[in-house]
């Protein structure tokens, strides 16, 4: 049996988690050419006098700060390694904060993150992040390539198709099972599957992979042939 001050306490536990501040990033994604102008949005669950702090994460890298901001300031204080040259922050709001990154290169590609310092609870509290993908303007046309389903799953009655995009800037449409990757030469790479049935997968049928991104189009067809029927079955 629970006694009174064990329930205060229970009570008070609840309190607290209630009271954690949201805060929501928007886009989740965003994709842009170089030389563009971005805005990242903040909104956090209410106004308790918060400060706003930027983050910028490569991938396995560390936070890099950005610049912190208060609504009614006129001006952000920045970071080592970034100023107003191509970095700012406004608020629309006293709980809408946004920060603009102008004239975007290759290298501001990474994840962004908003931060408030919550003092009664004495923790950091981060927005979910946004993903800024930055591209050359001149894309090149992606890479397929599509892999076949192996032998030994054709004998279990099932088959998966994978199509692979390499060598690209980021697809806007088709491909979209997996998260794009971004690789060291600035290209990305994305990668989807399809399940069929073996007996679906015979020569009467052309399977396609089709990457649309921007104005640029790249198809890849694949069909069984009777050499690759004889070996797997």
């Amino acid at each position: 049996m629970l006694s009174a001050g064990t329930s205060v306490t229970l009570f008070r536990v609840c309190t607290h988690v209630d009271a954690v501040i949201v805060l929501t990033q928007t886009p989740a994604v965003h994709t842009v050419s170089t030389g563009q102008e971005v805005v990242l949005n903040c909104n956090i669950e209410r106004n308790d006098g918060y400060y706003v702090s930027w983050y910028k994460q490569k991938p396995s890298g560390a936070p890099q700060y950005i610049l912190y901001f208060y609504h009614s300031y006129s001006s952000p204080t920045f970071g080592t390694g970034f100023s107003s040259d191509r970095f700012n922050a406004k608020a629309s709001s006293s709980v809408d904060y946004q920060l603009i990154i102008k004239q975007t290169e290759e290298g501001d590609s990474a994840v962004y993150y908003c931060r408030v310092w919550d003092s009664s609870a004495s923790v950091g509290l981060f927005g979910q992040g946004t993903k800024l993908m930055v591209t050359s303007s001149s894309l090149r046309p992606p890479v397929l390539t599509v892999f076949p389903p192996s032998s030994v799953e054709l004998q279990s009655n099932k088959a998966t198709l994978v199509c692979l995009s390499s060598q690209s800037g980021p697809v806007s449409s088709g491909i979209s099972t997996s998260t794009a990757v971004q690789k060291p030469d600035q290209t990305f790479q994305i990668s989807s599957s399809l399940d069929i049935q073996t007996s679906d997968w015979n020569m009467d049928k052309v399977y396609t992979c089709k990457v649309s991104m921007e104005s640029q189009t790249a198809e890849k067809k694949i069909q069984i042939s009777i050499k690759f029927m004889d070996v797997s079955l």
